[in-house]
């Protein structure tokens, strides 16, 4: 663990980094990198999934996205919360530095992003924005659609801005779903994308970081999607979030891209401890699965 400052973003930030087994007996070997992000309202400190830790092929750099800094440069920088251009920081100064200072295979085909729920959606809007940096991308549990179709899940990342009840939150191994009072300080709504209601074309900002909307972008990157049902019920984070990704999905029929899409339904057959919601032992389980297919895909270059 290493902990930095940088004007790009406030405060200090803790950024993990699991090195393969092997990393220091092997000096002449150089490992891929996965970039995973965690969800809100965690930190890298709360990333302690097994399947990241066993992998003996690749290096993970979990960094700080804030408790709900969306892996985003946010439109308004003069808020309480003081500078918030995360995407800057991940982009242009976490992988130079992981690259100057670990043996990294430093190019596309070496590199993938992966995130869940809130890192989801970072995940996507990451390798969109910066495709020749990606060349593999997984969401897990994201929110990668903020179309005004899928405006409950705007109205949740809005009230993880606002520090009001019904944040985007999932039970996570460090709130246990509980997010109350985890968003602080209180910011506009208008923070992030600006105004998030779609009149008169003001919710624009919205529209351009929504993955859903711009998945041709990720045309020759290897896509992997993972949502359970929440159970069924509308009152379950997860439910919309299954809706948002079959979203995602039908844009990527419609283009003709190929992806690796599982859905869990209510998590039975998934994992032993799954049950279909936005929590850990989902998550863990999308890992266990995600992380072979990823060190294969590496291995294939």
């Amino acid at each position: 663990m290493v902990t930095v400052t940088t004007a790009q973003v406030a405060k200090q930030h803790p950024v993990k980094i699991i090195l393969p087994k092997d990393y220091w007996t092997e000096p002449a070997r150089r490992y891929p990198v996965l970039y995973f992000l965690h969800g809100a309202p965690d930190s890298p400190l709360d990333v302690t999934y097994p399947a990241l830790r066993a992998s003996t092929s690749m290096i993970t750099v979990v960094p700080d996205g804030g408790p709900r800094g969306w892996y985003s440069n946010w439109r308004d920088q003069n808020t309480a919360a003081g500078a918030q251009n995360w995407e800057t920081f991940h982009l242009d100064q976490v992988i130079p530095f992981i690259d100057d200072n670990l043996r990294t295979v430093a190019n596309r085909r070496g590199r993938a992003v992966a995130g869940i729920s809130m890192g989801g959606f970072g995940a996507m809007h990451y390798a969109q924005r910066r495709p020749e940096l990606f060349g593999q991308v997984a969401s897990l549990s994201g929110g990668i659609d903020l179309s005004a179709a899928s405006m409950d899940l705007r109205l949740a990342v809005v009230a993880s801005l606002t520090n009001a009840p019904g944040g985007f939150c999932g039970a996570s191994s460090s709130t246990g779903g509980d997010c109350t009072g985890k968003f602080t300080p209180a910011v506009s709504s208008d923070a992030l994308f600006g105004s998030p209601y779609p009149v008169f074309n003001i919710d624009r900002l919205w529209n351009e970081a929504d993955p859903a909307a711009h998945m041709g972008r990720l045309a020759g990157t290897g896509i992997s999607i993972y949502t359970g049902s929440g159970g069924g019920s509308p009152l379950a984070l997860e439910f919309w979030i299954e809706g948002a990704n079959k979203h995602a999905r039908d844009s990527l029929n419609a283009l003709g891209l190929p992806y690796y899409y599982v859905g869990y339904g209510n998590g039975a057959g998934w994992g032993t401890q799954c049950d279909g919601g936005h929590n850990a032992a989902c998550w863990a389980q999308d890992l266990v699965d995600y992380v072979p297919r990823l060190e294969q895909a590496f291995a294939a270059g």
